[in-house]
């Protein structure tokens, strides 16, 4: 934030703090010519108003937060580029890898402030830092039965992946299941670490180009049978002349191909839904599901140890 909107955001408070001096000042004083605890001369619905101040603690509790308010406003972090007076500064508000992290707080310490989260998030790599150094040099399989290897990994998992895949990691609509072994990429540990480091991008184009609703419906009717479920057998046989396009990515059995991300269809497992209406959305829009790079983020140590976790989710 340049200095302009740095002065102006500190005027502006300032100007509020008087403001609010002068309404409660006004508020202390009787301008009603009515003596305090005397009856008002109006009334509503045959009640009448006593003429009472505001209670002591109440007046007294309004001037301590405005004190409080200079006194905030004089210390805290983060009005633009003012430090306060103790010297510290706001955290930053971007997410940083944990190399810029690092020499955010080395330029910090250069620059004589204290930058609170850079400071802490330098702090808990220094002290947890070997911990997962130990973890990432042991077999993933092999921490899978570490106990305390797979609470953390648990609890990174809480803090990182349970926005999308939910805590119990048997995620929902457009967010695999971790929980089961249908896996989009592979389930092996090497398969799950590659997807956490790097990401993933699963693209399935729409076909609402090439085919037209009739069509959509008996493609749709067609992969549903794939999975073992009663449909109408003409659509069905209607729906197979036209698979070769899904044949590509599906495989002509149905099952899938893993190199791809392309899920298989014989499981009765959707990622979008199984229903006839879900499929044939799917058909007409196609599905673009975007999986984040960790990489950058948590580092490979502990994604190591998260795919642990996750990997043993599908063993049990």
């Amino acid at each position: 934030m340049s200095s302009f909107w740095s002065a102006w955001i500190i005027v502006l408070t300032l100007v509020f703090l008087v403001v609010i001096i002068a309404i409660l000042r006004w508020n202390m004083k009787n301008y009603t010519h009515i003596k305090e605890g005397e009856l008002m001369d109006h009334e509503f619905d045959g009640i009448v108003e006593i003429n009472n101040p505001l209670p002591k603690w109440w007046t007294i509790l309004f001037w301590i937060t405005i004190v409080w308010g200079f006194i905030y406003l004089a210390l805290y972090p983060g009005l633009g580029n003012f430090a306060g007076l103790l010297g510290w500064t706001s955290s930053n508000q971007q997410v940083l890898s944990l190399e810029e992290s690092k020499q955010a707080v080395v330029y910090a310490k250069e620059a004589g402030k204290i930058v609170q989260y850079d400071r802490e998030i330098s702090q808990a790599d220094e002290q947890f830092g070997p911990i997962f150094e130990a973890y990432a040099q042991r077999p993933i399989k092999e921490l899978v039965n570490d106990e305390d290897a797979v609470k953390i990994g648990q609890r990174l998992f809480l803090q990182n992946c349970a926005q999308c895949h939910g805590s119990n990691a048997m995620g929902g609509k457009g967010f695999p299941n971790l929980t089961d072994d249908d896996w989009l990429y592979g389930g092996e540990p090497e398969d799950i670490k590659y997807a956490l480091i790097h990401g993933r991008r699963g693209q399935m184009p729409g076909w609402s180009q090439q085919f037209n609703d009739q069509q959509i419906t008996e493609l749709a009717t067609y992969v549903i049978s794939l999975s073992g479920r009663k449909v109408d057998p003409q659509l069905a046989a209607a729906g197979k002349q036209n698979f070769a396009v899904c044949a590509a990515c599906h495989g002509m059995d149905g099952k899938g191909n893993q190199m791809l991300g392309a899920p298989n269809l014989t499981d009765n497992i959707w990622l979008y839904g199984g229903s006839q209406a879900a499929i044939e959305e799917t058909l007409h829009n196609g599905r673009y599901g975007v999986m984040p790079a960790w990489k950058d983020i948590l580092g490979e140590d502990k994604i190591h140890v998260i795919t642990a976790y996750v990997y043993g989710l599908s063993q049990e």
